[in-house]
């Protein structure tokens, strides 16, 4: 169960390759994120991302399709609620705690047994 929705003490080897290769896609996980909300089928999109396949979400952007670190893929909240992965007393926490998603791509990063939320500032256009 996922309870820390912005980890502050995310390890330099997360932030590092998380942050060469957000440089790269970040337009395309803003323009992802714009697509859920205008569609509605979401205020809360999350990204997922990991070296390796993981269940959660669909995939948006293979690592070997533009030469990244990690594989994206793109879900909402519903998800994690379905999966259990955040709880129904957690979701208004969740809810408070989740960013612009304007300013903000909110990742989920699944590392082996490290798992954990985090918001990163989208470029100034």
């Amino acid at each position: 169960m996922i309870s820390d929705f912005n980890d502050p003490e995310l390890s330099g080897k997360y932030l590092g390759t998380i942050t060469k290769d957000f440089v790269n896609v970040s337009e395309i996980l803003k323009e992802a994120s714009y697509q859920v909300r205008s569609r509605k089928f979401s205020g809360h999109p999350i990204f997922p991302i990991s070296k390796n396949e993981q269940p959660i979400g669909q995939l948006l952007l293979g690592k070997t399709e533009k030469n990244l670190d990690w594989n994206y893929y793109i879900t909402y909240l519903d998800e994690f609620i379905q999966r259990k992965l955040i709880a129904e007393e957690l979701v208004e926490d969740f809810k408070k705690a989740y960013k612009d998603p304007d300013e903000f791509c909110c990742l989920f990063v699944v590392d082996g047994e490290f798992t954990s939320f985090v918001y990163i500032p989208y470029p100034e256009d």
